[in-house]
């Protein structure tokens, strides 16, 4: 027989008023990264509140380039030349991970806001360096997790909040993708490579961003590849005062990524979590635990460019004087778990998180 399955429900979202101030944000993009050219770099110049001033490169042709095909006015040989622009006040950083640390201090000590890719720090120390230069410089920083702005996630969020599936006891979350050039960033030890940095962060902060509250302690379990010497297949349990997070990630199987939260009543499945695509609708699905699925709700969440509302909620916090999306404070304590995932790889044991 059939299984019966409910009527979809489209949920919609307001577009955000403009702010009293109407100045826009002017940005200057740190590296002709990937993410930058692709993503972040379109969705700031289609922003309410922000625009893309300069970009900025160790090679000059490849900034002379970026800012051509992308439109941007200005284009600078050298990090150092953009932090010296009077003209940008904000700085996208999206280096590789072991130079988040560097230029995102250099750019507040240059007075400059700063939006930092994830992970923030590749060490707690890092990430208490990062939140000493911002409250020297007085400036706004924060994570560059997209995926706090979409709103297939906040709605889910509201969901747990209300009780639409009971008590939260279980986030369990899979992220995955194949990748063993030794030439690609993600395969390099020395850059940051490696699974948990590159994708285990986006599991460990949505667990704590759904239960809203920090894991007391972890058990990790880590495989590495015998050449490239990253973390290619990683497994992690999590205890929070309310449950338990579970997650598995992987830079060497095939391209995956879901997240299912668990109630005492009902269960939220999250279908594509991290990378929500921008050209058609996300889907998350609600059960009242019918394996059958003969009483199953699809809430559809329109298109949505998640990196728009990132650097619209970001330059907003500018403009109005708020708190930014996600603070160096919050990294701070992500950075704190993904370094107590190495700690209990290599021990074997539980790591209190502290």
């Amino acid at each position: 027989m059939t299984a019966a399955i409910d009527p979809v429900i489209l949920c919609t979202f307001e577009t955000v008023s403009e702010p009293p101030v109407m100045k826009k944000i002017k940005w200057g993009i740190l590296s002709t990264a990937n993410i930058g050219l692709k993503y972040v770099i379109p969705a700031l110049q289609k922003g309410e509140f922000s625009t893309v001033a300069a970009i900025a490169s160790r090679s000059s042709g490849k900034a002379q380039k970026a800012a051509s095909d992308l439109g941007i006015p200005r284009a600078y040989g050298s990090y150092e030349e953009l932090l010296s622009d009077p003209a940008v006040d904000a700085i996208y950083n999206p280096l590789p991970n072991n130079m988040h640390l560097e230029w995102s201090v250099k750019a507040m000590e240059a007075g400059k806001h700063v939006l930092c890719e994830k992970p923030l720090a590749m060490t707690v120390s890092g990430a208490e360096q990062m939140i000493r230069a911002r409250d020297r410089a007085g400036v706004k920083a924060g994570e560059a997790f997209m995926v706090k702005s979409h709103p297939q996630w906040i709605d889910t969020r509201e969901r747990v909040r209300r009780g639409e599936i009971g008590d939260l006891r279980l986030v369990q979350g899979t992220f995955s993708y194949f990748n063993t050039d030794p030439g690609n960033i993600r395969n390099i030890p020395e850059l940051g490579g490696g699974g948990i940095w590159d994708i285990g962060c986006y599991c460990a902060t949505m667990s704590r961003w759904i239960f809203e509250e920090e894991p007391v302690r972890l058990v990790s379990l880590l495989e590495f590849d015998p050449e490239m010497k990253t973390d290619r297949l990683a497994s992690v349990i999590m205890e929070f005062p309310s449950g338990q997070a579970l997650f598995a990630v992987s830079t060497q199987l095939v391209r995956y990524q879901r997240v299912q939260i668990f109630g005492t009543t009902g269960h939220l499945e999250v279908r594509i979590p991290f990378n929500a695509p921008d050209d058609r609708p996300c889907k998350v699905g609600q059960d009242e635990g019918d394996v059958l699925l003969e009483d199953y709700t699809i809430h559809i969440y329109s298109v949505t460019d998640q990196y728009r509302m990132m650097g619209n909620e970001f330059s907003r916090a500018i403009l109005e004087d708020k708190g930014v999306p996600v603070s160096l404070e919050d990294a701070l304590y992500n950075t704190r778990v993904l370094t107590a995932v190495f700690e209990s790889s290599r021990s074997g044991k539980w790591v209190d998180i502290v």
